[in-house]
């Protein structure tokens, strides 16, 4: 299997003017699909099958509109101040202005560095080695650091207008329609694509843990919403390769070298404008290029899971030590689900609050307050990988 595209046998100026076509193939098939608009109902107030349906074929959806003006200012006003507090260096404890670096008091993995547009999982064992081929390096600015952050896990824990969009009832509401109202967290995080900066993400496919078994099907993984704060386009946005989540698991160096460079033949982006949610599926194939575009990308990450693809499981990796996912671990990282929706509802007390069974039903009522704060430091470390 091939396993890196090497950068002594690029042209970049070829490659730019052939990534800049795909681009422009890809973002008009992207927009011939129809699966995208606004989150739907139907006459009995469940998600409308419309939706549904072309979640389940293409293995995405684009929710237009979601998030509006008042909570984008709130994202901003957070990622503004979390990037305030990054710390200097990968070795650092500290910010740019000598305080405690962010993150710098959690045992739990938040912070993951690259140098710029580079692609730090491609070509490595890292991650259950699911990114088998290295995507093409473009070369940074001269004044661009050694290394910048791109990713931030636990993400809840630094922001509160994250956790409010955690408990949207809208998309709480799709989560329940796509892994049934017992549905269960995966993880989350804060995707940072800096203008000329920002890090690509190799081709994969999510999961690790039920490739193999009987009871596999297209939504074995779970998924991942993805809400942008200034929207995304074809040169910082994910790429994914629609319908391969029904396919089981591929070999992603074939697809590579069937094109001969990190441009997977049929793959489209998802384009959105700010306040729109992507929907992806987890085992489709999916990566992004690294960020020459003048456009910042900041998503808003999070998943769920089937509670039947979770319950009883040992299993750990890139999110997670090993540890067997029990009733007891699922409701204590469940929780989070009740503290957003009480986060939510205080800032937001004219939206109908989403009602999540497993707390309302277990008769827990949890409430967002200075102590639940405090108390959510690190909760990452419960994290329901798959």
């Amino acid at each position: 299997m091939q396993t890196t595209l090497q950068a002594d046998r690029v042209n970049y100026g070829q490659h730019e003017a052939a990534l800049q076509a795909y681009m422009r193939e890809g973002e008009a098939r992207a927009m011939r699909l129809g699966n995208r608009g606004p989150i739907r109902r139907d006459s009995s107030g469940g998600i409308h099958p419309d939706i549904l349906e072309a979640y389940w074929r293409h293995g995405f959806y684009v929710f237009e509109g979601v998030l509006q003006a008042d909570e984008l200012a709130d994202i901003e006003v957070d990622v503004e101040e979390i990037l305030s507090r990054l710390p200097v260096s990968r070795d650092s404890d500290v910010d740019a202005l000598g305080r405690p670096a962010l993150g710098a008091d959690c045992e739990a993995p938040t912070l993951f560095w690259a140098k710029p547009l580079g692609d730090p999982f491609g070509g490595t064992d890292l991650a259950a080695k699911r990114h088998p081929v290295k995507m093409i390096e473009p070369e940074a600015a001269p004044d661009a650091p050694e290394e910048v952050v791109y990713l931030i896990l636990g993400s809840l824990q630094f922001s509160e207008a994250c956790l409010r969009v955690y408990g949207h009832p809208d998309l709480l509401a799709v989560a329940a329609a796509i892994n049934g109202h017992d549905f269960v967290p995966f993880n989350e995080a804060l995707f940072l694509k800096e203008p000329g900066r920002g890090a690509s993400v190799a081709w994969h496919q999510d999961g690790v843990t039920h490739w193999d078994s009987p009871n596999w099907d297209e939504g074995s993984h779970g998924f991942n919403f993805m809400a942008q704060l200034y929207g995304c386009t074809a040169a910082n946005g994910v790429w994914v390769l629609p319908g391969s989540h029904k396919l089981g698991k591929l070999d992603i160096g074939s697809l590579i070298d069937d094109t001969g460079s990190d441009r997977i033949r049929g793959a489209v982006p998802i384009l959105c404008g700010p306040g729109d949610v992507a929907m992806t599926n987890r085992q489709v194939v999916h990566g992004s290029f690294a960020n020459t575009s003048e456009d910042w990308r900041v998503t808003v990450n999070f998943g769920f899971h089937r509670r039947a693809s979770v319950l009883g499981v040992t299993t750990g990796g890139l999110h997670n030590a090993v540890a067997h996912y029990d009733e007891a671990r699922i409701q204590t990282r469940s929780r989070l689900i009740g503290y957003a929706i009480d986060a939510r509802r205080q800032r937001f007390p004219d939206e109908t609050p989403y009602v999540y069974k497993p707390l309302a039903e277990a008769g827990e009522r949890c409430r967002w307050t200075a102590e639940a704060k405090a108390g959510i430091r690190d909760y990452n470390l419960l994290d329901l990988g798959l």
